[in-house]
């Protein structure tokens, strides 16, 4: 009814998300499409930080996501690196989704759920995209958390022929249960090998880096092979010169060359952005080659508000035939009427 307003929960939202990850990756690929077409209203992220001395943050993602079915809203993300340690999620998230039409607030939305699934979907877009080969079977994945797993799950789909990973993780006992998960949850013919990441860079040419790394780790460009595609999805682990030395593709270029990513430090290294290539949109849409000379791809993603609200809007669209969630029952005040 008008002036209520609807909570999704996590439970809602992972029940309308179950096996659905080609829906996923297509919702958010509309969402990248759209975007090319200017379809969209997407300000800058808004850091809220605590202290310069520490790495706790609340970010804010507004966003306008244009086409047949418009919505709006905002994604509010805490990211706590703390909560590890006390056995807690490291992020947590809720989304406000808002009237295109009369501004009003009509869904409160678990987010974190809805944010690992764009982030896994848009990394498995761009591999897909990019990587040139089909028959992927190996895999490095830097950074065995949440994420990681996520994006894994994401790449057996584009990749059926995926059966061997390679795990980095600084902390060995995140890897382990990674690799538990993974045999687990995915399959147990997924072969699993537990390796620093020299040994990584060595056994795979697909890699995703989803670190919580602050500052870049890997400074060497010679690492990567000309074949090789790196998914840049935690935006910090690499020097300036792996950066110059890659074919980048990004998802925004305004938003991924700021807040101190490697794109940032390139671009304050030479003063220019002519470093980056082009879009994943622009590839998706055929107006750039996936790849172009003798260097590794780099997908360097920010990741957009505009795929939050395409993938939220995915969930109610699963939602409204099975309605889930409580509804609060006349949360506006009357001046919704007017």
């Amino acid at each position: 009814m008008p002036g209520d307003l609807r909570v999704v929960t996590a439970r809602d939202v992972s029940a309308a998300l179950d096996g659905r990850e080609r829906d996923v990756m297509d919702a958010v690929r509309d969402a990248y499409l759209t975007h090319d077409l200017g379809d969209t209203a997407l300000p800058h992220s808004l850091f809220l930080r605590f202290s310069p001395d520490k790495p706790d943050r609340i970010i804010a993602l507004p966003a306008y996501l244009g086409g047949a079915e418009p919505v709006a809203g905002v994604k509010w993300i805490a990211s706590f690196p703390g909560n590890v340690a006390r056995g807690q999620d490291r992020a947590s998230a809720v989304m406000v989704l808002n009237s295109p039409t009369t501004g009003f607030p009509e869904v409160v939305m678990e987010g974190s759920i809805v944010s690992m699934q764009r982030t896994a979907a848009s990394t498995a877009l761009a591999a897909r995209a990019l990587h040139g080969n089909p028959d992927v079977e190996c895999v490095g994945v830097v950074g065995c958390g949440p994420i990681g797993f996520e994006i894994l799950r994401y790449l057996r789909v584009v990749f059926p022929r995926l059966a061997e990973v390679v795990a980095v993780d600084t902390q060995p006992e995140h890897a382990r249960k990674f690799a538990a998960r993974v045999r687990e949850e995915l399959s147990p013919d997924i072969a699993v090998s537990i390796a620093p990441l020299g040994e990584a860079l060595s056994a795979c040419r697909l890699l995703a880096f989803a670190t919580t790394a602050a500052a870049p780790h890997v400074a060497d460009p010679a690492a990567f092979g000309p074949d090789a595609t790196v998914l840049n999805v935690s935006l910090r682990d690499f020097a300036p010169e792996v950066i110059l030395a890659a074919d980048n593709v990004v998802d925004d270029i305004d938003h991924v060359v700021r807040e101190r990513t490697s794109l940032h430090l390139a671009e304050l290294a030479v003063g220019h952005r002519r470093f980056v290539r082009c879009t994943l949109a622009q590839v998706l849409a055929g107006a750039e080659p996936a790849r172009t000379g003798d260097r590794p791809v780099f997908f360097s993603p920010f990741g957009l508000g505009i795929l939050d609200l395409a993938v939220a809007r995915l969930v109610l669209r699963a939602t409204s035939d099975r309605p889930r969630g409580v509804v609060v029952p006349d949360f506006l005040p009357p001046g919704w009427r007017r």
